[in-house]
């Protein structure tokens, strides 16, 4: 959830608290409540504060904060609240090491107990003050004293690290001809040292390090994404791409389990035995440009306006009009499942009832399970099912869980993504890319339809019921979504309810989705309280709330039974005096009863509701906008949840 940025430059490369700081300010839409950087020299400077980057900026000293080498971090509070003491970098007792750390670290506790014990003292209340006063303890040779102080970490733990650290010292042997014999020793102490150190963790983690006089920046990942960019004149690590895309498009994705060490000019990767790893260098297919603003107020706002391009780029080469085939070669491999279990967390649980929806009304049995509620001892998985994770970054921690808790069970997974190189596109079976490109705003707004366009094409091929029909109405998606964009009423609409406490979302079948989508965009960006659900629950609860100052957004979309039950919902909500805005693709019918209509052009049952989301989009965005809230950053949210 929060983000890391390293730097390590050659002669000519970019200063280091530059480069620092950019990469801070790329990591924002993660979500943060404080930030802070380390810059290492023949000492380290801290620089750490509260609040945003632009706090840390400020507060900077104007004299130069350069050195060698970097680590910085945006935090999102776990352990202790948000504050200058406990944001990252956190230094160890002699103030010589500095880390920063994502994730969760389960057994601080227990660890900072027994390095107390040892006489290492602490100033914050984070778990990841533990891992410089490990580091301290290992270039001491304490670490063998503090764990023996421990009950979750055993002598075989460092065992195993030494045996790792072996292999990874014949790497830094093996540099000896090109470097300083002493820097090569040095080098290998702080690796071994870093080593024995994380063996030391139970727990996610993405953990950079940093030490005063070397160049070098060392990490290792678990369940936390680690990236590391490969530049002409210096190298960087990050929790994602933006924070360095400016600089370098070249990048290695580290797996669970592998460790960096990256200097100047050279990185190494090895595993968890020591072994150097021959990672593939991938080249991100967007810049800088594509990750910025545009010219819009707002992230939220441009990414709302890319949707039409991004379902061309998820259609492209993947539709054909005249044979009326799709083509999805991902999944060429993968039979006809006997029944599909959706795993997602949030707006991607919301893509997935979609998926789980097609997938049913062509033959096959779907459920979607919210991920965090998922498991093997809570969930059967029978023989035959393919598991489908839906995680618009690929790193959810959730998700990831419940992927490798199927996978534990023998069913096959399918991952359907964003991210290239990501967790679950590298550990499921099978993947699918959603292509939507770089999304910065918190409130996912063009991956969500770009899923639900994904979702079809999957729910077609595992069914093997293309048509040249539904090809024509999947390629007719991008221009009705700019019909929407162009003709919206959404902001009118948004101006005329600003000031109810309180919005509901419904809708039947396919339409159900995405009004619970509607009422999570209204939460996440407006802070006002709403409610989606399948609209024939009104009267099972929820009709006791509606007063003539409750909107209701009611999604009616398609020409099958289900209308006319909503329109019956519809009937009573307007009988209680409540303002009903009926987001449709018959304004004709479904509009009689409406106090505002927003209309959709009609695309047939399947992928009416894809276009009925955007409306829902802007009627949140413009409803945030006009009461001034952080749209692009709303508070206590985080982009991509990597903790459980």
């Amino acid at each position: 959830m929060c983000g890391i940025i390293g730097y390590t430059g050659a002669d000519d490369g970019e200063q280091v608290c530059d480069v620092l700081l950019s990469g801070l300010s790329g990591l924002e839409y993660r979500g943060y409540d404080s930030a802070g950087l380390a810059v290492a020299d023949r000492s380290i400077a801290i620089h750490k504060c509260e609040g945003e980057v632009t706090a840390l900026e400020a507060a900077l000293p104007d004299g130069s904060v350069d050195g060698a080498a970097g680590i910085g971090h945006t935090r999102w509070s776990t352990h202790g609240p948000p504050s200058d003491v406990n944001a990252h970098p956190h230094t160890d007792c002699t103030g010589r090491i500095a880390v920063v750390h994502n994730g969760i670290i389960e057994n601080y506790r227990d660890l900072r107990e027994a390095l107390s014990a040892a006489g290492h003292s602490f100033e914050s209340e984070t778990d990841t003050e533990v891992v410089p006063h490990l580091l301290e303890a290992a270039l001491d040779g304490d670490l063998d004293d503090v764990v023996r102080r421990t009950t979750t970490v055993s002598s075989d733990d460092l065992a195993t690290a030494d045996a790792d650290v072996a292999g990874s010292t014949a790497v830094a042997d093996g540099e000896a001809a090109e470097a300083d014999g002493d820097s090569v020793d040095a080098t290998t102490v702080r690796e071994a040292a870093f080593r024995r150190t994380v063996a030391c963790l139970e727990g996610s983690y993405a953990v950079a390090a940093v030490f005063a006089g070397d160049e070098t920046v060392y990490a290792a990942r678990h369940e936390s994404p680690l990236v590391l960019g490969i530049g002409e004149a210096g190298h960087y690590l990050a929790s994602d791409v933006p924070a360095f895309i400016e600089y370098t498009d070249r990048v290695i994705y580290l797996d669970d389990g592998e460790y960096a060490r990256v200097t100047p000019d050279r990185v190494v990767v090895t595993d968890e035995r020591g072994r150097v790893v021959d990672a593939d260098i991938e080249t991100i297919e967007w810049d800088a440009e594509d990750a910025g603003k545009s010219g819009y107020d707002h992230y939220m706002l441009k990414e709302i306006h890319e949707q039409p391009a991004a379902i061309r780029g998820c259609l492209r080469e993947r539709v054909e009009e005249l044979t009326g085939s799709i083509e999805l070669p991902e999944l060429t491999a993968l039979a006809r499942p006997a029944r599909v279990q959706f795993v997602a967390c949030g707006t991607s649980y919301h893509a997935a009832l979609y998926g789980a929806q097609l997938l049913r009304d062509h033959g096959i049995a779907a459920q979607a399970f919210l991920a965090s509620e998922y498991g093997a001892d809570r969930v059967p998985v029978p023989a035959g099912t393919l598991v489908v994770g839906v995680t618009q970054s690929g790193e959810t921690a959730d998700t990831m869980r419940a992927l490798r808790e199927a996978a534990a069970t023998g069913a096959t997974t399918l991952a359907v993504t964003n991210v290239v190189g990501s967790s679950a596109a590298r550990e499921a079976d099978h993947v699918v890319y959603i292509r939507a490109g770089p999304e910065i705003g918190v409130a996912a707004t063009k991956t969500f339809a770009s899923q639900q366009v994904a979702l079809a094409m999957v729910a077609r091929v595992l069914a093997g019921s293309e048509t040249q029909s539904a090809v024509e109405s999947l390629r007719a998606i991008p221009d009705g979504i700019q019909q929407v964009l162009d003709e919206s009423l959404a902001r009118e609409v948004a101006e005329t309810y600003l000031g109810a406490e309180a919005y509901f979302f419904i809708g039947r079948g396919l339409d159900a989705p995405v009004a619970r989508e509607g009422a999570l965009k209204m939460k996440e960006i407006t802070y006002k309280h709403a409610e989606g659900f399948a609209a024939g629950e009104l009267k099972h609860g929820p009709l006791a709330l509606v007063t003539e100052e409750t909107p209701v957004f009611a999604t009616i979309t398609g020409d099958d039974d289900a209308v006319a039950k909503t329109l019956g919902n519809v009937r009573e909500v307007r009988a209680r005096n409540a303002p009903v805005i009926a987001v449709t693709d018959r304004p004709e019918t479904a509009g009689a009863d409406a106090t505002h209509v927003l209309p959709v052009p009609p695309l047939g049952r399947e992928l009416t509701p894809v276009l009925a989301n955007v409306q829902l989009q802007l009627v949140s965005y413009w409803s945030a906008n006009l009461l001034g809230r952080s749209i692009d950053k709303p508070r206590n949210l985080a982009k991509s949840v990597t903790v459980e």
